[in-house]
């Protein structure tokens, strides 16, 4: 199987309609599939085929589209970078995963080598292209998968790894999110997520149906209030953040989302604020959704209605749901078992069977089922904050807090807000033998270390930090 020829197939139909909206460019479907494989040709011809690693540092636009169908129909393997990513993490990433091969916009990679890509299928940017030399062969487990992506994250453990899945299950779970969001060649989507991100599930799906996308991530946020305006989207895919924005700009008026279907909420719980004021403004309900790159998109709160509002609704067809270890209230640990799940992490590397307990996925998340089967959840792990639907680990922030010269520990967590969800704050131990370091260096010296979501809003100084008896910080 091959995510590309099924795009390619089922799309034969809609070659002449608009594939991709970035401001005022428009491309087709025939156009983008036809740009992708001239471009795959380029890749080719220098050397890039089945199953190398391919890094790709670019910002969301219709080239991103472009050369990841480029990348996946040579069956190579993406592997997305951050463009919110310092040079620091991005290096961690492509070492981390040890690609082949990277491909990234000149002005992402300051100083960095590599040759110009010129091929006829670039739509507009500019991009270079450099081969690496790779440390090691991959485990001879992944060359049996047919994998097409890798996500580099440091999953809940804080161990970084890579999530693998293989074109055969972005094809199950690109099936079994539809059976859920239903997405026909006659929606339009609104999208404002960074594709790093949310690419797998959202947008190979939005392509495999034949939908419009309008990307709405530029010029922030005039681009996301002019594409609700001028192309009577008929689904939303965003975070609670952008629905905070729409329900609080008086730029639109409370008629203006009538052509929309479905608007879900993703990558982060709804804050019930957030959720009163769309449902007040304009008069329907969010649809939350539970996603995980480890298992796709199980939960859609398909109800339609605020009865069951702070739920993500009941599992998709295609998915099985468990909670282990149920206190009294029946809160316990979510577990998940379906279509489309992981295939593997590349690193350290586990396969499949090592990771899932007779097929079932351990979250890490709290949660409770109602009378009615719905899901609600009602905690993360301790170490994951959840920052305008991006995840900050804090173990990372430590890591490197840790490292200033005048800080002898740390500790970071989350601290609730009602527009971005959680805000990453930190405490922190002064060296016995300094002063309390500046807060303004300290926000100094993270910046050069941390994505900017990923440093803490604030921090506190204390004379020491809660600890369990073991000595381990009490989260």
């Amino acid at each position: 199987m091959n995510i590309f020829d099924s795009i390619k197939r089922e799309t034969r139909t809609v070659s002449d309609k608009i594939a991709v909206i970035e401001a005022d460019d428009r491309i087709t479907y025939g156009r983008l599939l036809a740009s992708a494989s001239l471009v795959a040709e380029t890749l080719h011809q220098k050397g890039v085929g089945r199953l190398q690693r391919v890094a790709l540092l670019c910002d969301d636009s219709i080239d991103y589209i472009i050369v990841s169908l480029a990348i996946l129909s040579l069956s190579a393997v993406i592997v997305p970078v951050s463009t919110e990513q310092t040079p620091e993490e991005v290096e961690a990433v492509i070492d981390g995963i040890d690609v082949d091969f990277l491909i990234a916009e000149p002005s992402l990679r300051k100083g960095g080598y590599g040759e110009l890509l010129q091929s006829e299928g670039i739509f507009k940017k500019q991009f270079i292209f450099a081969k690496r030399t790779v440390r090691e062969r991959p485990k001879a487990e992944y060359f049996r998968i047919n994998p097409a992506f890798i996500r580099f994250t440091s999953g809940t453990t804080g161990t970084s790894k890579g999530v693998v899945l293989s074109h055969e299950a972005i094809i199950e779970r690109t099936d079994a999110a539809d059976k859920g969001l239903q997405i026909t060649s006659e929606d339009t989507v609104l999208w404002v997520l960074s594709m790093s991100f949310h690419f797998v599930v959202t947008i190979l799906l939005f392509l495999r149906r034949g939908a419009t996308i309008v990307l709405c991530g530029h010029r922030y946020p005039t681009s996301l209030i002019e594409g609700v305006q001028a192309h009577k989207g008929t689904v939303i895919y965003a975070s609670p953040f952008y629905y905070s924005l729409l329900s609080r700009t008086d730029a639109l008026s409370s008629d203006v989302l009538q052509h929309i279907r479905l608007a879900v909420s993703t990558a982060m719980k709804l804050p019930e604020p957030v959720a009163d004021a769309f449902s007040a403004k304009f008069g329907f309900e969010l649809t939350e959704a539970y996603g995980i790159i480890e298992v796709g998109l199980p939960f859609i709160r398909l109800s339609g209605t605020r009865e069951k509002r702070g739920s993500v609704g009941r599992p998709l067809p295609d998915f099985e749901i468990a909670l282990d270890k149920k206190d009294a209230e029946g809160v316990g640990e979510i577990r998940i078992r379906g279509k489309g799940m992981l295939d593997a992490y590349y690193s350290p590397w586990q396969g499949r069977d090592d990771i899932l307990s007779d097929g079932w996925f351990k979250t890490g998340d709290l949660g409770k089922i109602d009378a009615d089967g719905f899901l609600f959840i009602v905690g993360r792990d301790k170490d994951v904050i959840n920052f305008v639907g991006m995840k900050v680990f804090a173990l990372e922030v430590e890591s490197i807090l840790n490292q200033h010269p005048q800080v002898k520990e740390s500790l970071v967590y989350g601290a609730a807000h009602p527009h971005y969800g959680q805000l990453p704050m930190a405490k922190i131990v002064a060296k016995d033998d300094h002063g309390a370091p500046d807060a303004n260096d300290l926000r100094r010296y993270c910046y050069q270390h941390l994505a900017r979501y990923k440093v803490p809003k604030d921090f506190e100084f204390v004379d020491q930090l809660p600890k369990t008896a073991s000595g381990k910080l009490k989260r």
